[in-house]
């Protein structure tokens, strides 16, 4: 059986002078074409080659011994090449883009930057790709908790946080609480797990352990309260919507870098302020 999208290993069952027709067996009724062009030197009836099946601009089944980027039920990170009336086309190694339709970008993609992307088959019977890319990530990654990771955050979620494609294949999230704001959708991130779930998903944060973090956040605090002139309107009891927002912190990251800048005398706390010592 051809299969659209992955690859496989057929046999050449017929030359013609524009290229080789391959398939399973000697017999095969099931046959595509691989051009002349790609045929390797001295390749003859009966041999064997491996091959990446996928359709030509007439949507006609063709086959290449090029290595695709990305291949069937697997996630990329691509290059946007252009962008026209249906959707955008990405760079994929194959002499034919391949064509991610508006419907299926969380956001709209230019020329020249780089996106996360599945592959899938459309109702056309057609390879396209998508960013709606959570149902293609696998759930056994070998990471366990405190293990560093690299990934790409690929959906904000004013609910749940920042999910993340953690080696552009294991499904990550960053909880809301622990997402720094600025984070945003096609970041790459460097993160640490928290916690692996029962269904093998990631828990992540971007932030180092508490007691390495605090000295970070502490100047960060610091910063801020310098652009307030010396003076915040508000103490440590604030809302954490106000820290979140002023500062990018949990409100327990904000009380530890807090407690640390009044330890070391460079604050002082008051019944509605948080003001610095000069």
């Amino acid at each position: 059986m051809l299969e659209l999208g992955k690859r496989q290993k057929l046999k050449i069952v017929k030359s013609v002078n524009f290229g080789v027709y391959l398939g399973e067996a000697a017999d095969a009724q099931e046959r595509v074409l691989l051009p002349a062009k790609e045929v390797p030197e001295g390749a003859a009836a009966g041999d064997e080659l491996e091959v990446f099946l996928y359709k030509d601009s007439k949507d006609r089944l063709i086959a290449t011994v090029r290595e695709p980027l990305v291949k069937l039920g697997d996630a990329a990170v691509l290059t946007v090449k252009e962008v026209g009336n249906i959707g955008a086309f990405l760079d994929w190694g194959l002499e034919k883009d391949l064509l991610l339709p508006f419907k299926e970008q969380t956001r709209r993609v230019r020329q020249g930057e780089k996106c996360l992307a599945a592959v899938y088959i459309d109702k056309s019977s057609r390879l396209c790709a998508t960013m709606n890319v959570y149902e293609y990530l696998q759930k056994d990654s070998p990471y366990k908790k405190e293990d560093k990771v690299t990934g790409v955050v690929y959906l904000i979620s004013e609910e749940f946080g920042a999910f993340v494609a953690v080696d552009n294949k294991y499904s990550g999230l960053i909880p809301k609480k622990v997402m720094p704001p600025e984070l945003h959708s096609g970041d790459v991130v460097e993160a640490r797990v928290t916690g692996v779930k029962e269904d093998g998903k990631l828990d992540l944060t971007v932030r180092e352990k508490a007691y390495i973090q605090i000295d970070e956040d502490a100047e960060n605090v610091m910063k801020v309260i310098e652009e307030f002139e010396g003076v915040l309107p508000f103490n440590d009891k604030v809302s954490p919507d106000v820290i979140m927002r002023e500062f990018g912190l949990s409100k327990a990251a904000f009380k530890r870098a807090v407690g640390r800048l009044l330890k070391n005398g460079r604050i002082e706390i008051t019944e509605n302020r948080i003001k610095k010592v000069k």
